[in-house]
């Protein structure tokens, strides 16, 4: 188990250090046609390497893959029989907070060749990758990327806070700092960083992020906004229009930490009050989609149409961002933006509760944010 690697006498992992400057975003890797990052360079090479040592259940560089015609571009991906393979969900759907569970499945349990590499904060502005590390002395419970051993697309990863502090999938402004930074170490628009609350179908609860590469846009990146708030730190808040799941954009130019607040703020008031979400971290960290769903609820309550239901589509972060993984050739085949607008549309939350929660994270950031 990966917890008894970290206990090891002067065990060693590979590490990547990030930079510790608060600052604004950098665009070095930004342009598309530029090199890799350092950070995809080395995360690419180890990914390359467990799937070379045969490590996923399946290869997803061989599974079939098509962006639907249509307005909107969605991207479907045929991964069959992927929930066969997947870990199972071991928890209640109808709490966005639940506590930890050690007996139940977690990444401790998972073994140590999955790990890709440590992800820490540098002592000094630069950054820099470390094939041999001491992962005790000064990083007793690390920060972990590991392989998905289920991916859905290249490179798809996980970011597991503090391995061994064994959080519950619970995302704080100390976490989700931390898959800021990800994705702006990444500094591709091709990376993004995805995080799926209790209820919004995580999987597991032990606090984590996904990501992986994808060189397409995301059908939710594409959508039409209306500003509704711009604060004085420089960061704008907009809502989703014309696009199939309602939700919040926030983005900002200034200040990591500045959008990291108002983000982080926001999805703990959703957790206080039971509300699932998703949130995709975009363009390097600077584009962020607070996505909001009822499907669980709705599925569990036999709400949902069984045309829906017998897809087996369970609508993550990357689904209701425009990436959907299809398990049956026949989905597959059949699938257009109108069916998948359906789809969406009938996971999405009703507008009136969607209004609800808009003008109550309003009115937290302005009362909270603008007092600081």
């Amino acid at each position: 188990m990966l917890s008894d690697l970290f206990l090891k006498p002067g065990v060693k992992l590979p590490l990547y250090t990030f930079s510790n400057s608060n600052g604004g975003y950098a665009s070095n890797y930004f342009a598309e046609k530029q090199p890799c990052s350092p950070f995809l360079d080395a995360l690419f090479k180890l990914w390359e390497e467990r799937k070379s040592r045969g490590l996923f259940h399946h290869d997803i560089t061989n599974c079939p893959m098509k962006i639907l015609q249509g307005e909107r571009g969605f991207i479907t991906t045929l991964v069959e029989g992927r929930d066969q393979k997947k870990r199972p969900t071991e928890f209640k759907i109808d709490q966005v907070l639940q506590p930890f569970e050690k007996e139940k499945f977690n990444f401790t349990k998972v073994s140590e060749k999955e790990v890709i590499f440590l992800f820490e904060q540098g002592k000094t502005s630069g950054t820099g990758y470390f094939e041999c590390s001491s992962a005790t002395d000064d990083y007793y419970s690390p920060n972990a990327i590991l392989i998905n051993v289920s991916p859905i697309c290249y490179g798809h990863v996980l970011l597991i806070p503090h391995l061994l502090d064994c959080l519950p999938q619970r995302m704080d402004r100390d976490s989700f700092y931390l898959a800021l930074c990800m994705a702006k170490e990444a500094g591709s628009r091709y990376f993004r960083v995805g995080y799926n609350s209790l209820g919004g179908f995580a999987t597991i609860n032990h606090l984590h992020f996904q990501a992986y590469y994808l060189e397409a846009e995301f059908p939710v990146e594409k959508a039409k906004t209306k500003e509704i708030q711009s604060l004085e730190t420089k960061v704008k808040i907009s809502e989703l229009t014309h696009y199939p799941i309602r939700g919040l954009v926030f983005e900002g130019e200034a200040s990591v930490d500045d959008l990291c607040d108002v983000v982080s703020l926001s999805t703990v008031l959703l957790q206080e009050e039971n509300t699932p979400f998703n949130v995709l971290i975009s363009e390097s960290g600077k584009r962020i989609f607070l996505l909001l769903q009822c499907y669980a609820k709705k599925l569990a309550l036999g709400q949902v149409r069984q045309e829906f239901v017998e897809t087996q589509i369970n609508p993550a972060v990357w689904e209701l961002s425009g990436h959907l993984v299809l398990k049956r050739m026949k989905d597959y085949d059949e699938a257009t933006e109108t069916s998948i607008s359906n789809f969406l549309a009938e996971a999405a939350l009703p507008e009136n509760q969607f209004q609800e929660v808009k003008k109550h994270i309003l009115s937290s950031v302005l009362q909270k944010i603008c007092k600081s």
